[in-house]
């Protein structure tokens, strides 16, 4: 199947998911996990043969930026579509699911210098595994510490709004926060792990910020756990602690392949 029909069918199934989930949202229709999980496995099929086809090239993979960033944003509606079978997540696909939809046009209209890991760099490849999981999960983390803020704001101005009404418990919100947190932490562990057997130089291969913010964000979010747990953190203060660590991570992966790839236009 073609690149352009894969897309556009992706865009389609993303658009039509949002679409109900918003109608949902405001109490227009009532949609069910059968039909969420439904019209998201169809999009992610559609977006994984489109990641086939652009990320999987003869010989091993290219990560460049936008390639990744399709890769990146089809595991986060893979990750939110599995949580919300046990999950009251249905919130997040209103983030989520345009965010899958944004990276696949810019991936279609845009181009950066390719990134390609051969197929037999075992090594490497699960340093990238694990470190796009971990991106997926905080990426999760955030839209979720964003949702809690706006949530915590409107319940201490005592305004009933859409939101308010349609969000979970303010407890069953921090729980899902810290819980992504947990995940992600562990996941980041495990990729700088893996990158420092796996990767010879950090220097000559330009990664040294990437690891110093990966390492930075990684102390913020170590930081915000032990203040859940000796002092309490909560709410605001959560979501705040969480959504700079998020931009610590951010910066580590998108801001140095930003500046490598499209400014200096370094491939690899």
């Amino acid at each position: 199947m073609g690149t352009l029909i894969l897309a556009v069918t992706s865009l389609l199934l993303y658009s039509v998911g949002t679409a109900l989930q918003a109608l949902s949202f405001r109490g227009r229709v009532h949609t069910s996990i059968a039909i969420t999980t439904l019209i998201g496995l169809l999009a992610l099929t559609a977006h994984g043969l489109l990641i086939a086809q652009t990320v999987h090239r003869e010989g091993g993979f290219d990560f460049g930026f936008f390639q990744s960033s399709v890769l990146i944003s089809w595991l986060i509606a893979f990750l939110l579509l599995a949580l919300n079978l046990r999950k009251p997540v249905q919130s997040l696909f209103l983030g989520v699911y345009p965010l899958a939809a944004l990276t696949i046009i810019m991936g279609l209209i845009t181009h950066s210098p390719s990134r390609l890991v051969p197929e037999d760099h075992y090594g490497m490849l699960s340093h990238i595994a694990l470190s796009v999981t971990a991106y997926s999960l905080f990426t999760l983390a955030a839209i979720q510490a964003v949702l809690l803020y706006l949530q915590n704001r409107q319940l201490k101005q005592n305004y009933n709004s859409v939101l308010i009404r349609n969000l979970p418990p303010l407890q069953t919100m921090e729980s899902l926060l810290f819980e992504l947190v947990w995940a992600g932490v562990v996941m980041l562990i495990l990729a700088i792990v893996t990158g420092a057997l796996f990767i010879d130089d950090l220097f000559a291969q330009d990664l040294a910020h990437k690891t110093l913010f990966s390492l930075l964000s990684l102390i913020v979010f170590i930081a915000l756990l032990i203040g859940r747990y000796t002092k309490g953190w909560r709410g605001i203060t959560a979501s705040r602690w969480t959504l700079a660590g998020c931009a610590l991570l951010m910066l580590a992966f998108y801001g140095s392949k930003f500046v490598l790839e499209l400014i200096f236009h370094r491939g690899g």
